[in-house]
């Protein structure tokens, strides 16, 4: 098969196109023949190999995973004797390792149907970007149906899919983001769009439930000011940091603000959870929720695919046309 091979860390240039075996599964895998994939931030870091705190657990030297890549959807081409619920032929997707390729080797719990509503690229735009919109939203947030709530790079792959969650939970939503997204955002449902070009967000003092913050552009005490006093600022992995430890300090400030807050302040990490793919399914099912695809490229355009991500001015999710 053919799949895109990181041999080292650096840039894009290093991604290469090349023949590989196979994978082989066992009992109770199963063997995903990939259609799509999309491209997330954090392909951008394990490329990249920083902050160079994520080689801990990704190779010091080099990357561990010989082939980049998490996001699919394709068709089931074989189980493991093991697998009870996937058969073959069955379209999935999910949240996999070394997903960059023409097949892919998986857990069955990695995996979940795919809504018939949905095209392959669709369905690969949403694991790693729509899980965390969903567990932000409704497990650190907490947000309930009449509240307010605001988030800050609603443009971006999380953010386009938290717009369309929220309102689905029956929250009011104020989006933040920059003047050529503006269009975009409000026809995924927000209720107000802020352009933080032309205004602070932060000096809407007092008005919002949650805060889902997305790119970490304010400081933790700031964006604590647009809270009720009983609000949440949820703040996803990710937020800016240094090369060495990356988000750990912000991670830090978020805390240390809120042992001086009435407000919660919650960093978060995803957690992939199969129930969660499921659940996303059914928000597309109820035709609440449909990804927005910015770009597709070929499989030959993978790496361009990643660069364009890298750059970090992507609307909605960028996907990679694996299959026809």
């Amino acid at each position: 098969m053919h799949a895109l091979v990181q041999p080292e860390y650096g840039s894009p240039d290093v991604l290469r196109l090349e023949e590989v075996e196979t994978p082989t599964i066992g009992d109770d895998d199963v063997l995903v023949r990939v259609h799509a994939a999309s491209v997330c931030k954090g392909d951008v870091h394990l490329l990249t190999g920083k902050p160079y705190l994520v080689r801990l657990g990704f190779g010091l030297r080099r990357p561990n995973r010989r082939i980049a890549g998490q996001n699919v959807a394709g068709t089931v081409e074989a189980v493991g004797r093991n697998v009870t619920t996937t058969k073959p032929g069955d379209e999935v997707y999910g949240q996999v390792t070394s997903g960059f390729a023409e097949y892919v080797r998986a857990r069955e719990s990695e995996l979940a149907p795919k809504s018939t509503r949905l095209t392959f690229e669709q369905a690969a735009a949403m694991p790693d970007s729509g899980m965390t919109a969903l567990q932000a939203l409704r497990d650190a947030g907490r947000l309930q149906a009449g509240q307010r709530v605001l988030i800050n790079g609603a443009s971006g792959g999380v953010g386009s899919f938290a717009v369309p969650i929220a309102k689905a939970m029956g929250a009011e939503v104020t989006a933040v983001c920059s003047t050529r997204h503006v269009d975009k955002v409000r026809s995924i449902g927000a209720d107000e769009v802020v352009d933080y070009t032309k205004e602070d967000f932060t000096k809407q003092t007092g008005r919002f439930d949650v805060m889902l913050d997305l790119v970490g552009n304010r400081s933790p005490s700031a964006c604590k000011r647009v809270l009720k006093p009983t609000g949440t600022y949820v703040s996803c992995a990710g937020s800016p940091g240094g090369q060495w430890i990356g988000p750990v300090v912000w991670i830090m400030k978020v805390m240390l603000t809120g042992m001086f807050a009435s407000q919660k302040m919650a960093p978060f990490l995803t957690k992939p959870r199969r129930e969660d793919l499921i659940a996303l399914n059914d928000l597309v099912e109820a035709g609440a929720l449909l990804p927005v695809i910015e770009r597709a490229y070929t499989f030959r355009e993978a790496a361009e695919a990643v660069r364009h991500v890298a750059e970090g001015h992507a609307q909605g999710k960028t996907v990679i046309v694996v299959r026809q």
